[in-house]
């Protein structure tokens, strides 16, 4: 017996429910799409129906996704950015304008590659720049528009970030001969590698030090990520990032220090509303992000 079709996801449902979450309200999705928002909501339930479960729920005045919604959520998005990459590829349409990129150091080396290469050369006709900064420097680019998109650590005021693509695992990292066990025996300080403040990193790591009563000194100080990677392979001390980019000559440390806990990776936009470019490309980084933290599930 042939067994019957898996049910295909409405395209356009799916947009008008991604626009829908975003904007906040179905209405105002409605005048973006350019459509009644009975139309809107008729799109809503057919995709309810589709899968078998309520998608929104009342939050006070505001519609907010249920725990099935905020899990399509995910899924529609890169249905909807494999479906107009698709109609790109085949239209052949190459992608024109300017877009300049700033990228924080921790992601520069290890994503860059792999991203900007392949697509720069896809659509040659667009002008790429790329900056490699520190996070302030970044912020700022985005603030006076010298810069049209930011890949950044997330700053810690913010909490519901609609730029977060990431929340990506800190770590201690330090030389393999380092012996950490002795140090903290002998209750000495714990020699630390860290970049110039101000910096997040750096405040994270006191931070979380001076919580679990660890005594701790600067070591070195750098205001470039290959100064800190140069110190701590020479065996000056240990340092706080994520293992993205990483030197293979390096290890992580878990046992007797703090747990260092999570921090936010945001791609900031100069405007709210982006071009097909900055689209492609915004898809293209989270994706690379995401590979990189998660190497085995992506």
């Amino acid at each position: 017996m042939m067994q019957p079709l898996p049910l295909s996801l409405d395209l356009d449902a799916l947009r008008s429910y991604v626009l829908g979450m975003e904007c906040g309200s179905f209405a105002q999705a409605a005048q973006r799409l350019c459509r009644s928002t009975s139309a809107v909501s008729a799109q809503l339930k057919k995709l309810e129906q589709q899968c078998g479960t309520a998608l929104v729920m009342k939050q006070g005045r505001h519609l907010v996704p249920t725990t099935s919604g905020e899990r399509l959520l995910g899924y529609a998005k890169r249905l909807l950015d494999l479906n107009d990459e698709a109609l790109l590829a085949v239209k052949e349409v190459s992608l024109q304008g300017e877009i300049r990129l700033g990228v924080q150091e921790d992601f520069g080396e290890s994503l860059l590659p792999s991203v900007l290469g392949p697509f720069c050369h896809l659509h040659p006709a667009l002008r790429m720049t790329t900056r490699i900064d520190r996070n302030a420097s970044l912020l700022q680019g985005i603030r006076q528009g010298d810069l049209d998109m930011a890949l950044a650590w997330q700053q810690p005021e913010e909490r519901a970030d609609p730029s977060l693509i990431d929340l990506v695992s800190l770590q201690w990292i330090a030389h393999p001969n380092l012996d950490l066990a002795s140090l903290l025996a002998r209750g000495e300080p714990l020699p630390l590698v860290l970049f110039d403040a101000p910096c997040l990193m750096r405040l994270r790591a006191i931070r979380a030090l001076d919580d679990a009563g660890i005594p701790w000194r600067i070591a070195f100080t750098s205001q470039s990520l290959g100064g800190i990677w140069a110190a701590v392979q020479a065996g000056l001390g240990i340092t706080l990032r994520s293992a993205i980019g990483m030197p293979t000559s390096l290890t992580t440390l878990v046992d007797g220090l703090p747990p260092p806990g999570t921090m936010g990776v945001v791609l900031l936009a100069k405007h709210r509303e982006s071009g097909e470019a900055e689209r492609q490309l915004r898809r293209l980084l989270t994706q690379a992000v995401r590979q990189a933290h998660h190497p085995l599930t992506s």
